[in-house]
Protein backbone atom coordinates (compact mmCIF):
# COMPACT_ATOMS: atom_id res chain seq x y z
CA UNK A 1 0.00 0.00 0.00
CA UNK A 2 1.33 3.19 -1.28
CA UNK A 3 1.06 6.20 1.79
CA UNK A 4 3.26 9.03 1.02
CA UNK A 5 5.22 10.88 3.74
CA UNK A 6 5.56 14.71 2.93
CA UNK A 7 8.49 16.75 4.96
CA UNK A 8 8.20 20.89 4.22
CA UNK A 9 5.58 21.01 1.52
CA UNK A 10 4.27 24.53 2.24
CA UNK A 11 0.98 25.17 1.02
CA UNK A 12 -0.22 21.21 0.60
CA UNK A 13 -2.28 20.93 3.95
CA UNK A 14 -4.77 23.46 1.84
CA UNK A 15 -8.04 21.95 2.35
CA UNK A 16 -8.40 22.27 -1.54
CA UNK A 17 -5.77 20.02 -2.04
CA UNK A 18 -5.45 17.66 1.24
CA UNK A 19 -8.72 15.80 1.63
CA UNK A 20 -10.08 13.57 4.91
CA UNK A 21 -7.68 15.72 6.95
CA UNK A 22 -6.88 15.49 10.99
CA UNK A 23 -3.69 16.20 12.73
CA UNK A 24 -2.52 14.05 15.62
CA UNK A 25 0.52 14.96 18.01
CA UNK A 26 2.37 11.77 18.20
CA UNK A 27 6.20 11.01 19.79
CA UNK A 28 8.66 8.67 18.81
CA UNK A 29 11.77 6.45 20.33
CA UNK A 30 14.30 9.70 19.37
CA UNK A 31 11.98 11.88 20.94
CA UNK A 32 8.81 14.46 19.54
CA UNK A 33 9.32 15.62 15.47
CA UNK A 34 9.18 19.14 14.78
CA UNK A 35 5.45 19.19 14.19
CA UNK A 36 2.31 17.61 14.42
CA UNK A 37 1.55 15.40 11.73
CA UNK A 38 -1.27 15.96 9.06
CA UNK A 39 -2.76 13.06 7.69
CA UNK A 40 -5.37 13.43 4.58
CA UNK A 41 -5.65 11.84 1.12
CA UNK A 42 -4.33 13.61 -2.14
CA UNK A 43 -5.73 12.35 -5.06
CA UNK A 44 -7.02 9.29 -2.85
CA UNK A 45 -3.59 8.50 -2.23
CA UNK A 46 -2.80 8.44 1.74
CA UNK A 47 -0.19 11.40 2.73
CA UNK A 48 1.67 12.59 5.94
CA UNK A 49 2.66 16.01 6.14
CA UNK A 50 5.10 17.06 8.46
CA UNK A 51 6.91 20.46 8.99
CA UNK A 52 10.43 20.21 9.14
CA UNK A 53 10.87 23.78 11.28
CA UNK A 54 7.93 23.49 12.68
CA UNK A 55 4.47 25.19 11.95
CA UNK A 56 5.52 28.70 12.79
CA UNK A 57 9.22 27.90 11.55
CA UNK A 58 10.93 28.70 14.66
CA UNK A 59 13.20 25.74 14.59
CA UNK A 60 16.43 26.19 13.14
CA UNK A 61 18.51 23.86 11.07
CA UNK A 62 20.55 22.46 13.52
CA UNK A 63 18.03 21.81 16.12
CA UNK A 64 15.62 19.94 13.93
CA UNK A 65 15.27 16.60 15.23
CA UNK A 66 15.41 14.64 11.93
CA UNK A 67 15.66 11.11 13.82
CA UNK A 68 12.71 12.12 14.95
CA UNK A 69 11.33 13.17 11.80
CA UNK A 70 12.11 10.03 9.66
CA UNK A 71 10.70 8.00 12.41
CA UNK A 72 7.29 9.69 12.80
CA UNK A 73 6.76 9.10 8.80
CA UNK A 74 8.20 5.27 9.65
CA UNK A 75 5.95 4.49 12.49
CA UNK A 76 3.39 5.57 10.31
CA UNK A 77 3.95 3.33 7.96
CA UNK A 78 5.10 5.84 5.07
CA UNK A 79 5.90 3.76 1.84
CA UNK A 80 7.59 6.65 0.39
CA UNK A 81 9.45 10.21 1.67
CA UNK A 82 8.88 13.41 -0.69
CA UNK A 83 10.84 16.60 0.69
CA UNK A 84 10.82 20.03 -0.28
CA UNK A 85 13.30 22.12 0.29
CA UNK A 86 14.61 26.12 -0.50
CA UNK A 87 18.40 26.02 -2.08
CA UNK A 88 20.80 29.02 -3.26
CA UNK A 89 22.20 28.00 -6.61
CA UNK A 90 25.71 27.57 -6.59
CA UNK A 91 25.29 27.37 -11.25
CA UNK A 92 24.77 30.50 -13.46
CA UNK A 93 22.37 27.97 -15.48
CA UNK A 94 20.33 27.22 -12.65
CA UNK A 95 18.02 30.33 -12.01
CA UNK A 96 15.83 31.66 -9.60
CA UNK A 97 12.60 29.71 -9.35
CA UNK A 98 14.42 26.69 -11.02
CA UNK A 99 13.59 23.20 -9.40
CA UNK A 100 16.36 20.45 -8.95
CA UNK A 101 15.83 17.16 -8.84
CA UNK A 102 18.61 15.94 -6.45
CA UNK A 103 20.58 12.99 -7.29
CA UNK A 104 23.84 13.28 -4.62
CA UNK A 105 24.49 15.19 -1.61
CA UNK A 106 27.89 16.52 0.50
CA UNK A 107 26.97 16.54 4.02
CA UNK A 108 28.65 19.61 5.31
CA UNK A 109 26.96 19.50 8.47
CA UNK A 110 28.90 18.73 11.77
CA UNK A 111 26.83 18.81 14.97
CA UNK A 112 23.73 16.65 14.10
CA UNK A 113 22.16 13.32 14.96
CA UNK A 114 22.67 11.23 11.60
CA UNK A 115 22.24 7.87 12.41
CA UNK A 116 19.56 5.68 13.92
CA UNK A 117 22.91 3.26 14.90
CA UNK A 118 24.06 4.70 18.13
CA UNK A 119 26.16 1.46 19.01
CA UNK A 120 26.16 -2.06 16.95
CA UNK A 121 25.34 -5.33 17.81
CA UNK A 122 27.98 -8.02 17.81
CA UNK A 123 28.51 -9.37 14.79
CA UNK A 124 26.03 -7.09 12.73
CA UNK A 125 27.62 -3.91 11.90
CA UNK A 126 25.05 -1.23 10.35
CA UNK A 127 27.27 1.02 7.22
CA UNK A 128 24.21 1.78 5.03
CA UNK A 129 25.28 2.39 1.19
CA UNK A 130 25.21 5.66 -0.12
CA UNK A 131 26.55 5.89 -3.67
CA UNK A 132 23.03 6.83 -4.98
CA UNK A 133 21.27 8.29 -2.11
CA UNK A 134 17.93 9.60 -3.86
CA UNK A 135 15.12 6.75 -5.42
CA UNK A 136 15.66 6.75 -8.87
CA UNK A 137 12.17 5.59 -9.25
CA UNK A 138 10.75 8.78 -7.16
CA UNK A 139 12.98 10.68 -9.67
CA UNK A 140 11.86 9.21 -12.72
CA UNK A 141 8.12 10.38 -11.82
CA UNK A 142 9.13 14.18 -10.67
CA UNK A 143 11.27 14.46 -13.60
CA UNK A 144 8.80 12.95 -16.02
CA UNK A 145 5.96 15.58 -14.74
CA UNK A 146 8.09 18.77 -14.54
CA UNK A 147 8.48 17.82 -18.24
CA UNK A 148 4.72 17.58 -18.73
CA UNK A 149 4.26 20.78 -16.42
CA UNK A 150 6.42 22.90 -18.52
CA UNK A 151 8.17 23.71 -15.61
CA UNK A 152 11.74 24.65 -15.77
CA UNK A 153 13.99 22.16 -13.85
CA UNK A 154 17.16 20.41 -13.92
CA UNK A 155 17.37 16.70 -13.93
CA UNK A 156 20.35 16.27 -11.47
CA UNK A 157 22.13 18.38 -8.97
CA UNK A 158 24.40 17.92 -5.88
CA UNK A 159 23.47 19.79 -2.97
CA UNK A 160 25.63 20.60 -0.30
CA UNK A 161 24.05 20.98 3.18
CA UNK A 162 25.89 23.19 5.65
CA UNK A 163 25.29 23.47 9.34
CA UNK A 164 24.04 27.23 9.39
CA UNK A 165 21.89 28.89 10.36
CA UNK A 166 24.20 31.40 9.14
CA UNK A 167 24.67 31.56 4.88
CA UNK A 168 28.05 31.09 3.68
CA UNK A 169 31.28 33.40 2.97
CA UNK A 170 32.32 33.98 -0.55
CA UNK A 171 35.60 31.37 -0.05
CA UNK A 172 33.30 28.49 0.97
CA UNK A 173 30.45 29.26 -1.72
CA UNK A 174 33.30 29.17 -4.23
CA UNK A 175 34.90 26.30 -2.06
CA UNK A 176 31.82 24.63 -2.43
CA UNK A 177 31.78 25.07 -6.43
CA UNK A 178 35.01 23.87 -7.01
CA UNK A 179 33.71 20.84 -5.18
CA UNK A 180 31.39 20.08 -7.58
CA UNK A 181 28.01 20.89 -5.86
CA UNK A 182 25.02 22.38 -7.84
CA UNK A 183 23.02 23.94 -4.81
CA UNK A 184 23.21 24.53 -1.33
CA UNK A 185 20.94 24.04 1.41
CA UNK A 186 21.01 23.35 5.53
CA UNK A 187 18.61 20.41 5.76
CA UNK A 188 18.41 17.74 3.17
CA UNK A 189 21.58 15.93 3.78
CA UNK A 190 20.76 14.40 7.12
CA UNK A 191 17.33 13.42 6.38
CA UNK A 192 18.42 11.67 2.98
CA UNK A 193 20.88 10.13 5.29
CA UNK A 194 18.18 8.90 7.71
CA UNK A 195 15.80 7.75 5.52
CA UNK A 196 18.00 5.70 3.38
CA UNK A 197 19.09 4.35 7.09
CA UNK A 198 15.19 3.52 7.67
CA UNK A 199 15.17 1.58 4.05
CA UNK A 200 12.47 4.13 2.83
CA UNK A 201 12.62 4.99 -0.88
CA UNK A 202 13.07 9.26 -0.89
CA UNK A 203 13.64 11.91 -3.01
CA UNK A 204 14.01 16.16 -2.93
CA UNK A 205 12.62 18.83 -4.99
CA UNK A 206 15.15 21.86 -4.46
CA UNK A 207 13.53 25.46 -5.18
CA UNK A 208 16.35 27.48 -6.26
CA UNK A 209 15.96 31.21 -4.55
CA UNK A 210 19.24 32.91 -4.90
CA UNK A 211 22.83 32.66 -6.20
CA UNK A 212 24.43 32.33 -2.59
CA UNK A 213 27.70 34.89 -2.58
CA UNK A 214 29.80 33.40 -4.86
CA UNK A 215 27.97 35.80 -7.54
CA UNK A 216 30.42 38.87 -7.25
CA UNK A 217 27.75 40.91 -9.36
CA UNK A 218 25.43 40.57 -7.33
CA UNK A 219 24.30 41.21 -3.60
CA UNK A 220 24.94 38.38 -1.01
CA UNK A 221 21.34 35.87 -0.36
CA UNK A 222 19.20 37.77 2.69
CA UNK A 223 16.29 35.41 4.00
CA UNK A 224 14.06 37.85 2.98
CA UNK A 225 14.69 37.39 -0.68
CA UNK A 226 14.43 33.63 -0.24
CA UNK A 227 11.20 34.13 1.06
CA UNK A 228 9.92 36.33 -1.91
CA UNK A 229 11.12 33.80 -4.62
CA UNK A 230 9.52 30.78 -2.42
CA UNK A 231 6.22 32.29 -2.22
CA UNK A 232 6.32 33.21 -6.31
CA UNK A 233 7.10 30.08 -7.38
CA UNK A 234 5.79 27.71 -4.30
CA UNK A 235 2.66 26.73 -6.78
CA UNK A 236 5.05 25.19 -8.84
CA UNK A 237 6.06 22.80 -6.19
CA UNK A 238 2.47 22.21 -5.53
CA UNK A 239 1.61 21.60 -8.79
CA UNK A 240 4.49 18.80 -8.77
CA UNK A 241 3.99 17.08 -5.97
CA UNK A 242 0.27 16.79 -6.25
CA UNK A 243 0.50 15.31 -10.29
CA UNK A 244 3.79 12.76 -8.79
CA UNK A 245 1.17 11.66 -5.79
CA UNK A 246 -1.57 11.12 -8.23
CA UNK A 247 0.42 9.15 -10.35
CA UNK A 248 1.39 6.77 -7.48
CA UNK A 249 -2.01 5.34 -6.76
Amino acid sequence: MVKIGIIGGSGLDNPDILKESNEINVDTSYGKPSSSLKLGKIHDVDVVLIARHGREHTIPPTQVNYRANIQALKDQGCSHILSTTACGSLREEIERGDLVILDQFIDFTRLRKISFFEEFVPGDMKHTPMADPYSEELRKILIETAKELNLKYHETGTVVTIEGPRFSTRAESHMFRIWGADVINMSIAPETILANEANIPYAAIAMSTDYDCWKEDEAPVTWEEILDIFGKNVNNVIALLTDVIKKMK
